[in-house]
């Protein structure tokens, strides 16, 4: 990871001087993670600020809680690490203002969608000269496309993912609570992760244990999409709704995937519902192939649902990777061309309100002539 870093960041230091952009103030936990290698578990809204500063020429500096000075010296590549401490000498203001108060600085550029205020009104009391420029397009466009390396790690999360689902599909039984069945996911997927990481070397401060809330849903409470799971026990005739977008999650890298069951038996019309959500899935699948327009993708599924009845959808895909959602995203007005080593959530749902919701989900790879799953996993109707 250190080396990739090295790159991204000169990569992006290229960028930078093309754009006229002076220095580079970095919040977001992901794009800092993707430039440094450091990750910490607290941001502002801990009031622990990480921040990473890259000059268009020359070192970037990390600045991070004392607590978490260590392990982000032993975590990144950046020389440079400023600590600060709660109450003492101006925290992490202090350093950021040292850092962008100098009259070279004259363009600034944020994630300006990602930059907590207090961020923004340290550039602005500090570097009253400087302009402050939205840059988020330029890390965005450079994580679009996967390296080989990074999609590796990707397989690997889809190979958890799979264990997770295959563990909460054991789990499923009569009279079983639905946390029960969120308890084995974690279960599954931890086991899964631990496989793939070492206890030395770049691995080790990485950890398995699969977290987050499980988006889960039986019986009529599937219409509700991202409801977690509660006491509710399971009776037959439930259909079994799993997301776990969020939780399957591998080395900072965020993966899309969704599967329904159905405990015992499932009426027709919750079958024709489920399965016109797989068909349209598919039909958006059999678009991807590089140079083909996001939006005609989504366009494929919509045309599956109201082939079949139903209404306007919401969105087929999205970008995914370091985060829960990146560019670009099938949905209509997107015009971004696809390319190789884009990766995608690629989605099919279709909800009657108060009733039920059918929905199918699956993590890809847009390869040179189509795409690869990343989460290969069964996708017919499945009576448990």
């Amino acid at each position: 990871m250190p080396s990739a870093c090295v790159e991204r960041t000169a990569e992006l230091q290229r960028r930078m001087a093309d754009e006229g952009i002076d220095l580079f103030v970095v919040t977001d936990a992901d794009s800092v993670y993707y430039l440094s290698g450091f990750w910490g578990h607290l941001g502002l809204e801990f009031d622990r600020a990480t921040i990473v500063v890259v000059p268009s020429a020359g070192e970037p500096t990390l600045i991070t809680p004392a607590m978490e000075a260590e392990m982000g010296r032993a975590m990144s590549w950046i020389a440079e690490v400023r600590e600060w401490t709660d109450g003492i000498d101006g925290e992490w203001k202090r350093h950021l203002a040292d850092l962008v108060s100098h009259p070279a600085s004259r363009v600034i550029a944020v994630e300006a969608h990602k930059t907590d205020p207090r961020i923004l009104d340290v550039l602005r009391r500090e570097a009253k000269e400087a302009s402050i420029k939205d840059g988020a397009a330029i890390l965005s466009d450079m994580r679009m496309i996967k390296s080989p390396d990074e999609i590796a790690v990707m397989r690997q999360a889809g190979k958890i993912a799979v264990a997770m689902c295959q563990a909460g599909r054991e789990a499923i039984a009569e009279g079983v609570p639905e946390y029960e069945l969120a308890l084995a996911v974690i279960a599954g997927g931890t086991r899964k992760a631990a496989e793939f990481l070492d206890d030395e070397g770049p691995d080790q401060l990485f950890s398995p244990t699969i977290y987050n809330l499980q988006i889960m849903q039986s019986g009529r409470h599937t219409c509700m999409v991202h409801r977690r799971s509660t006491v509710k026990r399971l009776e037959k005739g439930d259909p079994i709704y799993f997301c776990f977008c969020g939780v399957a999650n591998f080395k900072q890298f965020k993966l899309g995937f969704d599967r329904e069951f159905f405990l015992g038996s499932v009426t027709d019309r919750h079958a024709r519902v489920y399965e016109t959500a797989v068909k349209a899935q598919q039909a958006a699948l059999s678009m991807i192939r590089p140079g083909v327009i996001a939006d005609e993708v989504h366009a494929a599924a919509e045309e599956v649902y109201q082939s079949a009845g139903f209404g306007l959808s919401y969105r087929t895909g999205r970008g995914i990777g370091y985060s829960f959602l990146e560019e670009p995203q099938f949905k209509r007005g997107d015009k971004t061309r696809l390319q190789a080593g884009m990766t995608f959530a690629v989605d099919g749902g279709i909800t009657l309100p108060g009733e039920f919701g059918g929905r199918i989900g699956d993590s890809i790879v847009v390869t040179d002539d189509g795409f690869e799953y990343l989460t290969d996993y069964p996708r017919e109707l499945t009576i448990v």
